[in-house]
């Protein structure tokens, strides 16, 4: 008697079909695909969650970043209405001349990247070439929103 083996090809494609079956059970409709792209929730200036945490103004705050160089440090300004950035500035304070031109170069792109978006969704990591000086952003953005916070 003989008994019935079935081929790896087959094996392997029965396989590869459950899998694209599980996953497009998993997929998102497209009015939402811009959420699920960034993981963070879709707001926009009219939504109501981002109005009601933060205080319209513009808040200023210091924070130090490790670079090569040493301990940097960078000021952000941010302005918020709505709990959106409608405008951002950063100042670097390197002195070291390598860190001096990632803070520039930093600062010259930033608002392309924030501006437009909810504060809650801030979370840049290089922007301008420059990867470190986020680190300095990003902290100074923790006390930007407890400044601000309603």
């Amino acid at each position: 008697m003989r008994s019935f083996t079935p081929q790896k090809p087959a094996i392997a494609v029965f396989a590869g079909l459950a899998l694209v079956g599980a996953l497009a059970g998993c997929s998102t409709p497209a009015s939402d695909s811009a959420a699920a792209t960034t993981g963070a929730p879709s707001t926009s200036p009219s939504d109501p969650r981002a109005a009601s945490t933060y205080k319209d103004g513009t808040y200023t705050e210091s924070a130090d970043y490790q670079a090569p160089s040493g301990t940097e440090t960078v000021d952000v300004t941010l302005t918020l209405a709505s709990g959106v950035v409608t405008a951002v500035t950063v100042q670097g304070h390197a002195n070291d001349p390598q860190a001096k031109l990632h803070q520039g170069q930093f600062a010259s792109g930033i608002a392309a990247v924030v501006v437009g978006k909810n504060i809650n969704d801030l979370q840049v990591d290089k922007v301008g070439g420059s990867s470190l000086t986020s680190g300095g952003f990003n902290a100074a953005v923790e006390e930007i929103k407890a400044d601000a916070a309603a």
